[in-house]
């Protein structure tokens, strides 16, 4: 939330004409199709004049790929035309699940919530500010932002293919942002608060998300903050905006969130492999470039693995043995997917892997909101 309004740079639009302020140039698919780009100068953001850029190619080489995964949003998506479908594409709806399940264990642990029709409404509400709106705000903005990486590793990605132009790419960005803070504002009305908490939490997380992918600060630069942000954003932001819309957020449950997000962090070193050659070509210090691949594979999953040997432990010492022998039950599985398909290659089976492993770790947040509740 994966969030007034100086989260997003300014944005102009340079006019054609003939003193050359804008370059036009036509980036081929393998539809007769082209497209004309205009170049976008963001004043907030500008980065060096002497770096060198790589240049997005001219065909995407997605020729057989799935209609499913570009939907979703992941790696082996085949090339499409329809703008809508590109569009949802870019906000990556494979990650807004855990979002989603992060406003479920939010309003489990208020221990507030009931099953009637307001507070299903209110949550749904809140699943689709978390969700679609926010971390839809976010992977588009994170995409903008890598596409000079991405035409080294995904080439055949929207951006850089020149799928979707770059004023309707940004459109799409102020669109997600200001409608997800939008619903924050009326969760906060409807639940009667008069400190509007939901909203806050909201532009907070849209301005990690900023400083997440844009530079100057640009945090996915360094491995360690970057993917701790990124888990933060991934399981404490969802709680915290479930758990204060249905009651209220106590220091207890910000610390204890903030410590699961150390498994946050280790979910998000799995998708740093894919992208090793681009960051290594770019200057990004993500883990597998600064430690090598089997360093950073046993930091990953040591780093998922501890936390939530560590959380069972303060279950257990918080007088709930039950909820830490469940949790403790759950890491299992974890364990074993690890080293049958992580350990042995984590590009060769991230998708096997995270589908298989993390059901077990978000039905444990689940445990833990249940356990904070009673």
């Amino acid at each position: 939330m994966a969030s007034v309004l100086n989260t997003v740079p300014s944005l102009r639009l340079s006019n054609i004409n003939n003193t050359n302020r804008v370059r036009t140039r036509q980036v081929f698919t393998r539809s007769p199709v082209s497209f004309t780009r205009r170049r976008l100068t963001i004043r907030a953001t500008e980065t060096d004049a002497n770096e060198v850029k790589p240049e997005a190619p001219n065909k995407s080489p997605a020729a057989a790929g799935s209609s499913f995964n570009q939907l979703l949003g992941i790696k082996g998506a085949a090339e499409e035309t329809n703008i809508w479908k590109i569009r949802l594409q870019l906000t990556k709806p494979v990650t807004w699940p855990p979002l989603v399940w992060g406003v479920v264990c939010g309003a489990a642990a208020s221990g507030n919530f009931h099953w009637n029709v307001e507070d299903v409404a209110k949550s749904i509400v809140c699943m689709m500010m978390s969700g679609p709106f926010l971390t839809g705000y976010t992977q588009t903005l994170n995409d903008w932002y890598d596409r000079e990486i991405d035409a080294i590793n995904e080439p055949y990605r929207p951006i850089p293919s020149g799928a979707i132009s770059e004023n309707e790419v940004i459109t799409q960005i102020w669109l997600l942002l200001l409608g997800g803070l939008g619903l924050a504002g009326l969760l906060d009305v409807w639940a009667g608060h008069d400190f509007p908490i939901i909203f806050y939490l909201a532009l907070g997380g849209s301005l990690l998300s900023y400083i997440y992918s844009a530079p100057p600060l640009k945090l996915k630069q360094n491995g360690w903050i970057g993917n701790f942000a990124l888990g933060a954003s991934y399981i404490s932001l969802p709680w915290w905006a479930g758990q204060a819309l249905f009651g209220t957020l106590t220091p207890d449950i910000i610390v204890l969130t903030t410590l699961y997000s150390i498994a946050g962090l280790g979910i998000a070193i799995v998708n740093d492999f894919k992208s090793i050659e681009g960051d290594r070509e770019l200057g990004l210090q993500s883990l597998p470039v600064a430690f090598g691949e089997e360093t950073a594979k046993w930091i990953c999953v040591g780093a998922i693995d501890i936390t939530q040997i560590s959380v069972a432990g303060y279950l257990l010492g918080a007088g709930k043995p039950y909820y830490a022998l469940a949790l403790l039950a759950l890491i299992i599985p974890q364990v074993i997917f690890q080293f049958q398909y992580f350990l042995k290659d984590p590009v060769k089976y991230d998708v096997k892997y995270q589908a298989s492993a993390q059901p077990f770790l978000v039905l444990g947040l689940l445990v833990t909101a249940l356990a904070t509740s009673h």
